[in-house]
């Protein structure tokens, strides 16, 4: 098979003290499988980033044959034009894979500018069925390719008796609404005494997690919540390992890799039925969904979870069933055929 030189136009920051991210994950991959790889951009100052992302186009033109361009709403979506408008004019095809449970409502404030953006592009990937459909007015044959795990790597226990361990594993940020999750653990703990919740992510600086600590104090459930900063990736499915039930609090979400992780493991999920969502879980299958916002919802789910013969074993399973049509082995040749498709010539913009 042909394995044309790449771009990968992303998030890769993660040297500068973030998470490590799909495109990084993504770049190892097709590295490891023999594709010569440009990526940008490591920088985090936005203005400097641009600059980055256009120069590095422009002049490793002659050391790429196709381009690969992450989309997201907000500034991002300014470099992701910038870039493709530049790649037009170099003459260079690229694919447009897109990301954040926040698109949909900025392709609906801006629909001019996605429609020009998808239209060019060779072809258009989406990680979530929700994703797919939402953007399908602005284009049409949108290819659905969910974000991988390498499942190995997440030891399965099934949840046959689940004790009240619980996690959550998130950035804190007001729109995964961490000061939820105080609020669950107060209502489970008159019946259940011995109630934990990890609670794990960094802190983005809007003032969540200072209302998430400040919620615990005033609820007295030190003893119940633990806050850990954001762990190493490859220390995810050890914690995640020490809990039975996963809670996902969140009011705005497309496919979180966290809830993958946890399904992987073969943690009972919970979580809000907001964004993607329920394109993901199926609910009383391989998890409980809730609405979103609702601490007394969240905490039944949960003491059904622990009480209900059979629930959990079922949402255990189910879960981790589904999963494994996410390993790398599944979808990583699904990417190089789309890469081979292009050289072909056989993906098209849009009339």
């Amino acid at each position: 098979m042909v394995k044309p030189p790449l771009l990968l136009v992303g998030n890769f920051l993660s040297t500068q003290g973030t998470n490590r991210t799909m495109a990084e994950e993504f770049a190892d991959r097709l590295a490891g499988a023999g594709y010569a790889l440009i990526t940008t951009s490591r920088l985090r100052s936005r203005f400097p980033r641009l600059v980055d992302m256009l120069w590095t186009a422009f002049s490793r033109r002659k050391d790429y044959q196709v381009a690969y361009v992450e989309v997201y709403s907000g500034p991002s979506f300014l470099w992701a034009e910038m870039v493709c408008g530049l790649l037009g004019i170099l003459s260079k095809p690229y694919i447009l894979t897109l990301h954040g449970g926040n698109l949909p409502d900025f392709a609906r404030r801006w629909p001019g500018h996605v429609r020009r953006l998808l239209k060019h592009a060779k072809v258009v990937t989406a990680p979530s069925r929700y994703l797919q459909e939402a953007i399908r007015p602005y284009r049409d044959d949108i290819v659905l390719l969910p974000n991988p795990l390498e499942i190995k790597e997440y030891p399965f226990r099934l949840r046959a008796v689940p004790v009240p361990h619980l996690v959550w594993l998130r950035a804190f940020h007001t729109i995964y609404n961490p000061q939820l999750a105080p609020q669950v653990i107060a209502a489970l703990r008159d019946i259940f005494p011995d109630t934990h919740l990890t609670m794990i992510g960094p802190d983005k600086g809007d003032g969540a997690l200072q209302e998430t600590q400040a919620s615990i104090e005033k609820l007295g459930l030190q003893k119940n919540i633990e806050i850990v900063p954001g762990i190493p990736k490859s220390e995810v499915p050890e914690y995640l390992g020490r809990a039975d039930i996963f809670i996902n609090t969140t009011n705005v979400d497309n496919t979180p890799v966290s809830v993958l992780e946890a399904m992987a493991c073969g943690l009972c999920v919970v979580s809000t039925n907001v964004g993607g969502i329920p394109y993901l879980l199926n609910d009383e299958e391989d998890a409980l969904l809730v609405p979103p916002d609702d601490p007394e919802a969240m905490a039944f789910a949960v003491r059904r979870i622990l009480t209900e013969p059979g629930l959990a074993v079922r949402l255990s399973q189910n879960a981790r069933n589904k999963v494994e049509q996410f390993d790398w082995s599944v979808i990583l040749p699904q990417w190089e055929a789309l890469f081979l498709q292009v050289i072909n010539g056989q993906g098209e913009e849009q009339s």
